[in-house]
């Protein structure tokens, strides 16, 4: 698990391999992810917008951006905590994510980047 704290943002990060999911002799290698953000700081915060850079062991990187995770756009009081699950198709077998959340202090309206911890995607079968 990868872990990192932005301005009392604190994001944690557990990749995983979907075999079911996954044709590796169609060059399809699905991996997964669960994300807990937890809200460490004195104000409460919203989490507006994600962009993510997806970078394949071809070389190959994408970009992803737009509102809120998965449809959602949470708000977090100091102490809470929101966590979801997410998934990345891939062409190879290995590969790796790392991004920002943009994050809105709801006091005045701040708003600010957390980081989110670059992690690997890697199938069990290559951990030999």
């Amino acid at each position: 698990m990868e872990t990192l704290t932005t301005q009392g943002i604190k994001i944690s990060v557990e990749p995983f391999y979907l075999p079911h999911e996954s044709i590796p002799m169609q060059q399809r290698y699905v991996h997964a992810y669960r994300i807990t953000i937890e809200n460490k700081g004195e104000h409460t915060v919203q989490l507006r917008r994600r962009h993510w850079f997806i970078v394949e062991s071809n070389g190959v990187q994408r970009e992803v951006e737009g509102e809120g995770v998965v449809g959602l756009q949470p708000v977090l009081s100091p102490g809470e905590s929101h966590q979801y699950t997410s998934w990345c198709p891939m062409m190879t077998d290995l590969g790796k994510m790392y991004g920002t959340f943009l994050m809105t202090r709801l006091v005045d309206q701040w708003q600010f980047q957390v980081t989110v911890p670059e992690f690997r995607l890697v199938p069990p079968f290559k951990l030999n």
